[in-house]
């Protein structure tokens, strides 16, 4: 699938506003055809955006569900003729999308796109209603996983991860028109030769009787041509995609018909780099890579987990101001706009699916037993694992040819200390290294399975180590803490893999102060982080640090929890703490 865009020959439309909005508690509307209408009693509501802090209503912030979103779209007169889709890029956690009355797709996955050809079913220069109906629902065999549990007070959505089940229209949807001759997917791998760059493409179309690229500079000045429908080309004296250098090429796709005219062009930005492994150093461009920077959320007030483009900017600005060169995609896809921004200003990414919460073991957090089993027939089972499956091959469906994504990370702190969850996760690694295998592949390990227990870290090509030394165990108590976290980062570091440290970090009020370094205030979260840096300076096979978080986010409430997770070195509106100041003095040079 290939992402909306403007081309000589492509044209789009952004369907993004005030739609229809209407909560759907009993699942009637469905049977009740609500789609065949306007919605009845509907409210309006912002797209894109999250729908729980928008309405001032405790129930609807914590409402699961079918809700259900419509608009009235006119197609433009000038797409007649045209082949026309409808492309949505994400509804959390499932949606069904119909055009008219016509029931046009269905997805499953909350942070990946989906479309339909609707052609047949709109007709150019008249209006035609778009109706979706998103459900939030966790179960079992959802990605993430959830339950639904009957109390006191009536049904209960109940989850393990720690932060807010946002739902909604999250991205933009939009709707575009290609030619009949179209192509369908574009694959781009590079290499480098010495001086010389390779740009391998694999290119899939419907109805075309020639295939042409050509790869410009980022001056747009061509460098290479090819033509077939795969193939390589080769780029002298290359300028290589750099961690602080986002050099991007274009590749353009030209497709063309019986006739020989150009029938569809498509536009594919190449960041010419390499990622390896070797040893425990983590490699881009031949050269050792220390990863600095954060676990992240898409969490904002008001709008939740919609997209905004100016906390896009501000958010990498203040990347840029700390020092910080990567963060992780935690725990989910993030929109396409935040890896396009990331290319372009040479930001490295982990990217990672929506599967978080597979450990019964765990909850929000916090350690405690939940109450279930996390591998058996009748929780995480074989179904379960066939949806994360699809959830990986759309993640690297969509994101394969972006530069900045150096390494998957197919699960956040599952369990990974049984027998169930070795057999769980073996097939999953194959089939993404099966489907990409230009990248490393990981996941990220929790606590309750440290170096010796953990059963599915055989399968990692790189370590990625979650551990709060000093925050949940040894709490207040930094001297055991770094004895502690030592001695098991070193049995580690002897399974000669790279380590990264993909979370560490301390709840922090903002503006508590202490004469002592006391756990919750600002002076804590200085020392707990400059504990762990001794510990990772200390160890080589370290080679990256990644604060968990780079800002105060929500989640369920609880007793741990004061307005969301406060592990933030900025607050959620993004004002520094002590530790924003003590993290660019490590991570900068500069000041």
């Amino acid at each position: 699938m290939l992402r909306p865009q403007d081309t000589a020959t492509r044209e789009r439309k952004r369907l993004d506003g005030l739609w229809s909005f209407a909560l759907d508690p009993a699942g009637a509307g469905r049977g009740a055809r609500w789609f065949a209408g306007p919605l009845a009693d509907a409210r309006e509501m912002a797209v894109p955006a999250s729908f729980n802090d928008i309405v001032a209503d405790p129930a609807v912030r914590e409402y699961f569900g079918d809700v259900w979103y419509q608009t009235v779209v006119r197609v433009p007169r000038g797409w007649d003729g045209r082949r026309i889709v409808l492309h949505f890029e994400s509804a959390t956690h499932r949606a069904t999308v119909w055009v008219g009355d016509v029931e046009v797709v269905s997805h499953e996955g909350g942070y990946t796109p989906f479309e339909a050809d609707v052609t047949a079913h709109v007709r150019a220069g008249e209006p035609v209603r778009v109706t979706a109906v998103v459900n939030n629902t966790l179960s079992f065999q959802s990605i993430p996983p959830g339950i639904v549990e009957d109390t006191p007070a009536g049904k209960r959505q109940r989850y393990w991860h720690d932060f807010f089940n946002y739902a909604g229209i999250h991205r933009s949807v939009w709707l575009y028109q290609t030619d009949p001759v179209h192509l369908t997917d574009v694959t781009v791998v590079t290499g480098l030769d010495g001086a010389n760059g390779t740009v391998g493409y694999t290119t899939e179309s419907h109805g075309a009787a020639g295939t042409r690229v050509v790869l410009r500079d980022a001056d747009g000045r061509q460098v290479a041509e090819g033509s077939g429908a795969n193939g390589t080309l080769t780029v002298p004296n290359v300028h290589r995609w750099a961690p602080g250098d986002g050099y991007l090429y274009d590749l353009e796709v030209q497709l063309t018909g019986d006739g020989g005219a150009v029938r569809d062009s498509y536009h594919q930005s190449v960041g010419v780099r390499t990622v390896k492994v070797s040893g425990n150093r983590f490699l881009i461009n031949g050269e050792p890579f220390y990863f600095t920077g954060f676990g992240k959320h898409e969490d904002l007030a008001v709008i939740g987990k919609g997209h905004n483009d100016a906390f896009l900017v501000h958010d990498f600005e203040l990347l840029e101001w700390i020092g910080a060169n990567s963060f992780r995609t935690s725990h989910y896809p993030y929109s396409e706009d935040v890896l396009d921004y990331a290319d372009r200003h040479g930001i490295v990414l982990i990217d990672e699916t929506a599967a978080v919460g597979l450990n019964m073991g765990l909850g929000g957090g916090i350690f405690g037993s939940q109450g279930y089993t996390t591998f058996s027939p009748d929780t995480v089972n074989d179904a379960s694992r066939e949806v994360h499956a699809q959830a990986i091959r759309e993640l690297v469906a969509r994101d394969k040819n972006h530069p900045s994504v150096v390494l998957w990370s197919i699960a956040n702190e599952p369990e990974s200390d049984t027998e169930g969850a070795e057999n769980y996760f073996r097939p999953l690694f194959e089939l993404t290294r099966e489907l990409d295998p230009s990248r490393p592949v990981g996941f990220v390990n929790v606590m309750l399975a440290p170096y010796g227990k953990c059963r599915v870290s055989q399968f990692a090509d790189v370590l990625m180590l979650n551990r709060y030394y000093g925050w949940y165990v040894n709490t207040g108590d930094l001297p055991a803490a770094e004895l502690a976290w030592e001695q098991e980062l070193r049995g580690w570091a002897s399974e000669h893999k790279p380590i990264i440290i993909t979370e560490y970090g301390a709840d922090t009020y903002p503006g508590l102060h202490s004469v002592g370094a006391e756990p919750w205030s600002e002076e804590y979260q200085v020392a707990y982080l400059d504990m762990n840096h001794r510990v990772f300076d200390r160890i080589d096979a370290v080679v990256g640090e990644q604060v968990w978080n780079f800002a105060d986010f929500a989640t369920t409430s609880g007793i741990m929890r004061v307005g969301g997770n406060r592990k933030g070195v900025f607050t959620r509106d993004r004002h520094p703490k002590a530790a924003a100041h003590a993290l660019r003095r490590r991570w900068r040079k500069d000041v």
